[in-house]
This record gives C-alpha cells, structure tokens and sequence, in this order.
C-alpha cells in the first residue's frame, strides 16, 4: 500500500518515440503463437531493479525472491525460508530457517549473510530508500549460523511477516557497491525464476527463465516488458498482435470484449486516484477549499463515466470493502453544502463566479501526467465539478520530471494505496514527518492528531486499539482533507490466450510490472 505515492507501475519514464511505431519490441513480431515467450505492454519501468532502493519490496518481482511470499490469496507462504517464522519473545523476534540449496543465478549459494547483508543496507541512512519506514520496527538483525536469521524489535508490530516479502540480494556482488549508484541497479542477480538479460531504457526490459530456479524452471523462456507511455499506443500495438498482452484503461479494455483470441483479466485492487492538496499553497492549504472539494466531487459519475463501471468511489484511502474501513464516512455530492462552507469561511463570489477571499482568488493548478487518459478524464472532472461551487482548478498535462520538483507547491492527480495491514500504505502517506520524502506523503500534510493514530496503529498489538486509531484517522480526513479521495480502479489486462494457470490477486497501487495475470508467470503452462 505500497503505499508510496508514485508515478504508475513503478516510476515513470519519459515517452520514446521509438516505443510508438508498430515494430516488435524484440524486433520481429511479437504476438505469434507460441507458448514459450509473451511481449507485455506495461506504462512505465523502474528507475532501478535493486531492491535496496525499494525495487519489488511488496513481492512478485521475477528476479528475487523474499523470505515469504503471497499466493492468489495474498496468503504469506514460504519463499526463501522454508517455512513462516517462529515468532517469540511476546512478538518481538522472528526467527527464519533457510530453504536448503537455493542459489543466485550465478551460482553461488544463498546464506544468512545475504539476509542481513540486504535489510541492513535498507536500514542504513545512507541508502536512498524511501520505503525504509516500512521497517522502522526492526532493532537488529542476525546470523544464527548460514540458514537462520533472527530478526528482533523494537516493539511488537503485528504485520512484520508481511514485510519480509522483501527480495533478497547477494551480499557477494552488491557489497562492493554503493547501493545508490552501483552496476547492480541496472544489473541486478537473485535468485528469482527469471534473469534480467537486456534493458533498453524507455523501450523494454527483456528476462530469460532461470533454468536453475529452486521452484522449478519455468515454461515462458523468454519474457519482453515493452515500455509504452501512451494508453492508446498500447491499446494499437495489441491489436496490431505486435504485443501478446497489455495494461489498459476501462475504455480500450473495453474494445477487445468479443476478440476470441484474447482474455480480459479484472484484477480488484486497493489502486485509488486522488487530488493532492499542498499544505503549503495559500489556497489548497485552507480548510474550507479542502472541505469544500471534498464534498463538491461527484464520485459516482466519475466511476461510471470515466472508469466504466471497473471501480468504487473513494472516500477515504481504505475502499468500503476493506475490513479496516471506517464504516459511515460516506457521503454524496452537494454542491449546495460546499457552497455554504466556503461562505462561512470568507471565500465570496467574485469576477467569473470564481470565488476570492482578501483578494487572493480560490483558483489553483492540477497537474496530471500526460499520456494516461484515466487520470487526465479524473482531473477534468474535478476541475468541472470544483467549477461549480466557485473554485478554479486549471487542468494541466506534464511528465513527471516537470511534476515531481512541483508537488509540493502544486495539487496532483495521484495514485495510491497498498493491500494488506492499513499501517502499510497510511502511515507513508499521511505522516508529517516523511512529508516530501519522494512521493511519500506528497501534499505536506501535517495533522498531529493524525500521526498520533498511526502511531497507536503501528504499535498496538490489540486489534480493537488498531481499528479505533484507524477509524479515527479516517474520520479525521473528513475534516481536513489534505487529499480529495476520488475513486478506487479495477485493474484490467488484455492478453492473447495461450497459456493456462493465469490468475489475479488484489492489487495495490503499483501495478501492471509485476502484477497482473503476470504475477505468477513463473507457473503458467502453455496451451497444447
């Protein structure tokens, strides 16, 4: 959950024009008809494949693997241990036993010195790593000869298992690097069912089948990830069968319903697309214009209109079907309501019917990142529906080199929201003290209240205690709503069908590299 406010399926990259022709990524075509290899179309790629830097912390990277995974189910298995932990000392140690005989695809054997090697560095402040809060509960790390690593706390956190999905790296070949700037960032070694053999920036990421993994090598041999900015590019270069599958927009999965040769995959996820609203900016930073949008939205439209039925409105970062949700934080359209708040406030009808207060006008820019059709039809609905209690939002399209040094000043049409315990995706997203801290925590928002229920939820170990700190926390975005909480999105995937053994599992946020129909490409069988 993951959930780090961040730029699509990983971190965006700029548009290529090569990625637009027609041509295979591989160079020849890149449909076809055989089982042993697929060409996905995904919207963005990594800045980098290390996960020292954050890369696959929430799993189902084909290159790694954690000490624990999740199945379809989003149930922890074993991974790299051999089996879930021995928990003891009141839930202050964790204690992992090594799977025998795993080994890095360059064949040196996997030890407990990888471990530490790997969750000491993340720790290290010197890393660039701004999921590191994510383990802000460890207090040390350590060996227990080469197949145990016992991990110990500094308070009992209830989701820690969780965390130890974290892929695992070899101390022998990323020790002697820097870990911000080193060879193993564009050329990473796990020990994973896949093996990266070729990167192209801004046009593909090509993976070859492990033969050597330690679950058994897989049937796709060959693996493309083409990167494809453009949701209508993509929507093209599937139909031209220059791609064997693709990540798409309601609107173009939507156009491929009656093709016999393809499968379309509805993945439900915690994904939600919101407004950030600068605490820092004179007019996003006043809570009557934050409580004004905020009941001023017309969510329902927006999901039936824009997203096609394949989402929920969003009231909070927690959908209502999420069992931590504050149940009664719903609420309708009233336009009428927001009109009084901003009355009672100061803010006063003025040239245009745009609203002003000691002259400054209730107007402010939104930026969407270009290229994505759902978030640019998101921020042209908000700024119409804003529009009409008498607050200008100028829609504005930018990539995200122009974006980023701006989120702090400016509001953004954001993505966010991670499965799993609510501490993994609220606590990055609403605590004051990782405000800009990459996309952690975008807008600024400081609410002591707030940060005082995170706490309470990351480190009570009574569920009652944990369900009333996130109720509160959710009850308190009501009142000032740093973000304006849009929708919830389905995630939908088009692929040709050739393979057995696809599924989906509830997704987070981050989706598309590594999930998908695609998580478990490791187990796909082609059709005979």
């Amino acid at each position: 959950m993951t959930a780090r406010w961040i730029r699509g399926a990983a971190v965006a990259a700029a548009v290529v024009s090569s990625v637009a022709a027609c041509s295979a990524p591989g160079g020849g075509s890149g449909g076809g008809t055989s089982g042993d290899s697929a060409v996905i179309g995904v919207a963005s790629e990594p800045d980098t494949l290390s996960p020292l830097l954050g890369y696959g912390k929430d799993g189902n990277s084909k290159i790694f693997d954690g000490l624990l995974a999740r199945d379809a189910d989003l149930k922890l298995i074993p991974a790299l241990a051999k089996a879930l932990p021995e928990v003891g000392d009141d839930g202050l140690t964790y204690t992992y036993t090594l799977r025998e005989g795993v080994e890095f695809s360059d064949g040196e054997p996997l030890t407990s010195a990888d471990v530490l090697f790997t969750y000491e560095t993340v720790l290290d402040a010197k890393t660039n790593n701004t999921a590191r809060s994510e383990l802000d509960a460890i207090k040390e790390v350590r060996a227990d000869g080469d197949d145990k690593v016992v991990f110990t706390l500094k308070y009992p956190y209830s989701p820690f298992a969780s965390r130890t999905v974290l892929p695992v790296v070899p101390e022998h070949v990323a020790g002697d690097q820097d870990p911000n700037t080193g060879s193993f960032n564009t050329e990473p070694i796990g020990t994973g069912p896949y093996v990266l053999s070729a990167w192209s920036k801004g046009e593909k990421l090509t993976f070859k089948a492990n033969p050597d993994y330690w679950g058994g090598a897989p049937e796709v041999k060959t693996l493309t990830m083409a990167i494809i900015e453009d949701d209508d590019v993509r929507a093209t270069r599937l139909r031209s069968g220059d791609l064997d599958g693709a990540v798409l927009p309601p609107n173009l999965a939507a156009t491929f319903k009656n093709d016999a040769d393809r499968k379309t995959y509805d993945a439900e996820s915690r994904d939600f697309r919101a407004v950030t609203l600068p605490t820092g900016n004179k007019v996003t930073g006043d809570q009557a214009i934050r409580q004004a949008l905020d009941v001023a939205v017309d969510r329902e439209a927006m999901v039936d209109k824009i997203l096609d039925g394949a989402g929920h409105p969003a009231y909070g970062p927690l959908p209502v079907d999420d069992p931590w949700f504050a149940k009664g934080i719903e609420r309708e359209q009233s336009l009428a309501r927001a009109r009084q708040i901003l009355e009672q406030a100061g803010w006063q009808t003025g040239e245009g019917g745009i609203r002003a207060k000691d002259g400054r006008r209730a107007a402010f820019t939104l930026l969407y990142p270009s290229g994505d059709k759902v978030r640019q039809d998101h921020a042209l609905a908000y700024a119409s529906d804003a529009k009409k209690a008498g607050i200008e939002v100028k829609a504005e399209s930018a990539t995200w080199e122009v974006i980023e040094p701006r989120m702090k000043d400016d509001a953004v049409l954001a993505g966010g929201g991670s499965t799993g315990d609510p501490d993994f995706g609220l606590y990055t997203l609403l605590h004051s003290s990782l405000a800009g801290n990459g996309f952690n925590n975008m807008g600024h928002y400081d609410n002591p209240a707030v940060d005082e229920a995170l706490g309470t939820g990351r480190r009570s170990q009574d569920e009652a205690t944990r369900k009333t700190a996130y109720d509160m926390v959710q009850r308190e975005l009501v009142k000032n709503p740093g973000t304006t909480f849009l929708t919830h999105i389905d995630h939908l995937y088009v692929l040709a069908d050739r393979w057995t053994g696809l599924t989906t599992q509830l997704e987070p946020h981050e989706h598309g590299f590594a999930s998908g129909p695609w998580w478990n490409l490791e187990d796909w069988q082609p059709k005979q």
